[in-house]
């Protein structure tokens, strides 16, 4: 009889920028990805210089060599879910795009637009291929409040950016709540169908880096070992809420959390 612990673990398609200091990114999609039992293939879109504080400056990966580690990958492996983090520039988001539709697989996307630390670290040209291009493609959007509101300028709250967000073409969306003022975490998802549920968490009283692409990649990672949408949603938050309770600190900025375990 097989040993299921010794199973081939189900893969995720990361596509994240590189940070440095191990807090985001790419770091965060392998750490969150492996707890939830599945294997990360990374292709880094960005490289970036920055710290536990704050992004300094931010590098795309040339598109064409972002296609060849995509065409390598697709040929070799089967991929179970994909999850998108920075966007290096504009011109990389066709072929994202086309990876999507050759995978067919769901995909979760945390739109990183300003850094932690207030740093912005997507062009106007990236932002709107991302809404105009890539939100058709994106079956889970995850941006907190604050990038909410910037994709969606007009909406009122966060429901009517979620309205909005969907218009736009995304099939689901989690805003959350993290950096918002409120008593408690408030998340909001709004389903492919507009049905809504709101998540509530205790607040946590330090800052994180690296929380956003927690919670994106373990999403990614439930779904690739066989969560529904709920349940994926549902347990990505535990796990990333455990985390940031968890969280230690590597320089003089905000915490990372501490992602190298499933928590129950």
């Amino acid at each position: 009889m097989s040993d299921p612990l010794l199973a081939d673990p189900p893969l995720v398609l990361c596509l994240s920028g590189h940070d440095p200091g191990g807090g985001a990114g790419i770091h965060a999609d392998l750490e969150s990805i492996a707890a939830q039992g599945a294997h990360a293939l990374t292709v880094i879109t960005a490289l970036t210089v920055q710290d536990s504080r704050d992004v300094r400056r931010v590098e795309a990966v040339a598109p064409q060599l972002i296609a060849e580690q995509l065409t390598v990958l697709l040929a070799d492996s089967r991929i179970a879910a994909i999850k998108i983090g920075l966007l290096g520039d504009a011109a990389q988001v066709p072929i994202i795009v086309d990876t999507i539709r050759r995978a067919g697989v769901p995909v979760v996307c945390d739109p990183v637009l300003r850094a932690g630390g207030g740093a912005e670290v997507s062009a106007a040209p990236t932002l709107a291929a991302l809404r105009d291009t890539l939100l058709p493609h994106v079956d889970l959007l995850t941006p907190n409040a604050a990038e909410a509101r910037r994709l969606a300028p007009d909406a009122a709250d966060t429901a009517a950016a979620a309205a909005t967000l969907r218009g736009l073409g995304c099939r689901q969306v989690l805003i959350t709540g993290g950096d918002e003022p409120d008593a408690e975490v408030r998340n909001l998802w709004v389903d492919a169908e507009g049905r809504r549920r709101e998540y509530r968490w205790p607040r946590l009283a330090a800052r994180f880096h690296g929380a956003g692409c927690t919670l994106a990649a373990a999403i990614a990672g439930r779904l690739a070992v066989g969560d529904d949408w709920a349940a994926a949603i549902e347990q990505g938050q535990r796990y990333t809420h455990a985390a940031l309770a968890r969280a230690y600190r590597t320089g003089h900025g905000r915490m990372i959390p501490r992602r190298s375990r499933q928590w129950n």
